[in-house]
C-alpha cells in the first residue's frame, strides 16, 4: 500500500526493527528499514523529501527494495537512483547482501527484483558481513555527487535476521558538511526547501544597496572594504530572515529578499515583513558602520519595496551554489525603485503599501488613509532606467 506521501511512514511492527526506525527518524538520517527478505518497511521523512526535492516521494511500501514497484517510483523521483544506470549501481552495491540473506538462491532474488535489473544478479557474490559499507550512487547523482551507503543487519536474541538498516551519508564527509551549514539559520534552510519546486509565488520584493559604494571603496582598504561588504550582507540577511523572509542573491553591495504570502499567511503579513525587515536593516547599520571604523553616514542603504503578484520563485541549486531566484516584470521594477531611493530613502510602491490591512498598517505607524505617493519618473532622483521603464510606479517613503 502506497502511503499519503505527505505524512511519515508508520513504524515496522517488530520491535527491534521499530527501535532502529525511530532512532533514524530521531536522528534526521538518510535512512530505510527492510525486512529479512528485504521488503521495505519504512523510510525516514529526510530520505523521502531529499528524494523528491522537498517533496516527501510516495513510495511502496512491503515490497522489495529493488523490486518493480520500487524501481518504478525511482524512475519519478527528482534524486537519488532514478536511471537504470543508477539502479544497477545500487544493486552491485547490495546486491552481496542480498544474494547472502537469499541462501545464495540466484534465481529467487532474480524474480523479486525489478527485470530490468537481473543480468546483474549473475556477476553477484554473496557477502554475509553484519555491517557494510559501500558506494550506492555514482558521480551521476545530481550532479557529481557520490553517496556512500552503511548497512546494519539486526538479529533476535536467537540469532535470526530479522531486517536490515540502511543510513545514506554524501562522501563530502560531516566536517565538510558542517563547515557549509554551521552558520546556517535552520529557519531558512527550511524556506529554501519550501521553494525547492518554482512556481508562481506572490510575494513581497525587497531590493537595498549601499550607497557611494565607489568612493568608499577607493577609501578602504581592500580587505577593510570586504569586511564592511560581509558585515552588511550578514546584518541583511539576520533582518530578512527573522521577519520571515527568504534571501535571494547577493550582487556585489546588494541584497534582494523576498516575503512570501503562502510562507507568512497573507499578503498583509508579507508586506509588513518586508517592510520591517527594512526598517531593522537601517537601524543594524549604525553597528556595522562602528565595527567598520567608519560614520553612519558613510554606510547609507537605498530601498526599493515593491509587491509581486506574478513572479516565479524558486530554488536554483548547482554545483557551486544555493540560492533562490525569481523571475518577471515586478522584480526588475523593484530594482528601478531601489535605485530612485538616493539620499537613504525607503522607497514603497503603491502596490506593497496597499496590501497592508488595518492592524499591519497600524503596528508599522503608517495610516492608509494619509499615505501620498509620487510618480518614480517624478522623482528628482529617478534615473534614466526609471524613467524609461517604470515612470508611473507609484510610491512613498515607509
Amino acid at each position: 500500500m502506497l502511503d499519503s506521501g505527505r505524512e511519515a511512514h508508520p513504524l515496522p511492527d517488530h520491535p527491534l526493527l521499530a527501535q532502529a526506525a525511530s532512532a533514524l527518524r530521531d536522528t534526521r538520517q538518510w535512512g530505510w528499514v527492510v525486512d529479512a527478505d528485504w521488503n521495505v518497511l519504512y523510510v525516514t521523512d529526510d530520505q523521502r523529501m531529499s528524494l523528491g526535492a522537498g517533496i516527501p516521494l510516495e513510495l511502496p511500501i512491503g515490497g522489495h527494495m529493488l523490486g518493480p514497484e520500487l524501481a518504478a517510483t525511482y524512475a519519478r523521483a527528482t534524486n537519488g537512483a532514478n536511471t537504470p544506470d543508477l539502479m544497477e549501481t545500487m544493486l552491485r552495491g547490495f546486491g552481496g547482501l542480498m544474494l547472502a540473506d537469499a541462501d545464495g538462491d540466484r534465481e529467487s532474488l532474480r524474480s523479486r527484483i525489478a527485470p530490468e535489473l537481473g543480468h546483474v544478479v549473475d556477476e553477484l557474490q554473496p557477502d554475509d558481513q553484519v555491517v557494510s559499507s559501500v558506494k550506492v550512487l555514482g558521480a551521476d547523482f545530481n550532479g557529481d555527487v557520490s553517496i556512500l551507503g552503511m548497512v546494519t543487519k539486526i538479529r533476535d536474541e536467537f540469532g535470526n535476521l530479522v531486517g536490515s538498516v540502511f543510513v545514506f551519508v554524501p562522501t563530502s564527509g560531516m566536517h565538510t558538511l558542517a563547515a557549509h551549514v554551521s552558520q546556517s539559520d535552520p529557519r531558512h534552510v527550511q524556506r529554501l526547501q519550501d521553494v525547492a519546486r518554482a512556481g508562481r509565488r506572490p510575494a513581497a520584493i525587497l531590493f537595498a544597496d549601499l550607497e557611494g559604494s565607489s568612493p568608499l571603496s577607493k577609501r578602504m582598504s581592500t580587505a577593510s572594504y570586504f569586511a564592511l561588504g560581509r558585515r552588511l550582507v550578514r546584518a541583511a540577511d539576520g533582518c530578512v530572515i527573522e521577519a520571515g523572509g527568504i534571501v535571494g542573491r547577493h550582487v556585489g553591495d546588494g541584497v534582494v529578499a523576498f516575503f512570501l504570502a503562502e510562507t507568512l499567511g497573507s499578503e498583509s503579513a508579507s508586506a509588513r515583513a518586508c517592510i520591517e525587515a527594512a526598517r531593522s536593516l537601517r537601524a543594524a547599520v549604525a553597528e556595522v558602520a562602528s565595527r567598520s571604523g567608519l560614520e553612519q553616514s558613510d554606510v547609507t542603504l537605498r530601498f526599493g519595496l515593491h509587491w509581486g503578484s506574478t513572479i516565479y520563485v524558486g530554488n536554483i541549486a548547482t554545483g557551486g551554489r544555493n540560492e533562490v531566484t525569481a523571475l518577471g516584470d515586478e522584480v526588475n521594477e523593484a530594482a528601478r525603485i531601489e535605485a530612485c531611493a538616493g539620499g537613504g530613502r525607503t522607497l514603497a510602491s503603491k502596490a506593497l503599501v496597499e496590501r497592508l490591512v488595518g492592524p499591519d498598517a497600524a503596528a508599522l505607524g503608517i495610516d492608509l488613509d494619509r499615505v501620498a505617493y509620487s510618480m518614480l519618473g517624478d522623482l528628482a532622483t529617478a534615473t534614466d532606467k526609471a524613467r524609461r521603464d517604470a515612470p508611473v510606479i507609484a510610491v512613498c517613503d515607509v
